[in-house]
């Protein structure tokens, strides 16, 4: 199958159920697993330095998250990375908050040395990470997507990987291309963990075969604002929004997605 666009990403990512590492926080663990299952991948929650690397290896992505990180899940982190990369295996980065203390930028400097393959995050985080200024308070951002277009394209460029910038709409550069998905929700924020959540979506995107990261990570993003905005058509508020989103990544055919996405040139 030829992968070009969003339809035919989603049709070989439920063919293949591609087996996805997640080293998340513990708030996302349980939605970021669901949300890989509804979609059409397989979810694996493993961070324990001891088998990361191992794992790694042969699952088809690695998804890292930094929210809740401590000095021993950080090795096992490093582990995992190192394992993906010797495989040659793809890899995404969530930078969540890595701003925020001494801590966490010591650790996000050792992920970027070892060269992402997708960096997801919020328009604060990107803005930051490409060492501008941002807004930002803890882990929410507080500057717009559109804010962070240079930044983007500026990170993609320098760290040589895809840069997704997600949040009222999304923005995806790989330095060169570039577009902007619109669609999505304003539930999707008061939902906690939807943003890490799409940052594993992505990896099992990109871990697809013969997939191009730009455009697999575009498929991504595309799944999720549609079937984020086919939740809200039927949502009472955040707490019924959540299993309808699920219902949504799950019932979204190959056809919809290609019919229903906004993605636009940038």
């Amino acid at each position: 199958m030829t992968l070009t666009t969003p339809g035919s990403h989603l049709d070989a990512l439920r063919n293949t159920a591609p087996l996805v590492h997640c080293i998340t926080n513990y708030v996302a663990m349980n939605i970021s697993a669901n949300v890989l299952l509804a979609a059409g991948a397989s979810p694996a929650m493993v961070h324990a330095t001891e088998e990361a690397g191992e794992f790694a290896a042969f699952a088809h992505a690695l998804s890292i998250n930094i929210g809740t990180i401590s000095p021993a899940w950080v090795e096992g982190i490093l582990a995992a990375v190192n394992g993906a990369k010797a495989a040659g295996k793809p890899w995404v980065l969530d930078p969540v908050a890595h701003f925020a203390t001494g801590f966490r930028r010591e650790t996000v400097a050792k992920l970027m040395a070892l060269k992402p393959t997708v960096i997801r995050g919020n328009a604060s985080e990107i803005i930051a990470l490409a060492g501008g200024a941002s807004a930002a308070q803890g882990v929410d951002a507080r500057d717009s997507v559109s804010a962070a277009e240079a930044a983007a394209r500026m990170l993609s460029r320098n760290a040589d990987c895809v840069v997704a910038v997600t949040g009222e709409t999304d923005f995806v550069t790989d330095g060169v291309r570039a577009v902007w998905i619109s669609g999505g929700s304003a539930l999707m924020p008061q939902v906690t963990a939807l943003g890490c959540s799409l940052s594993s979506l992505v990896a099992g995107y990109v871990g697809l075969e013969g997939a191009d990261p730009f455009d697999a990570t575009v498929a991504a993003c595309a799944h999720y604002a549609v079937a984020g905005e086919a939740a809200a058509r039927e949502a009472a508020g955040p707490g019924s929004f959540q299993p309808l989103f699920l219902d949504a990544l799950s019932l979204i055919d190959a056809a919809t997605l290609d019919e229903q996405a906004r993605i636009l040139p940038a």
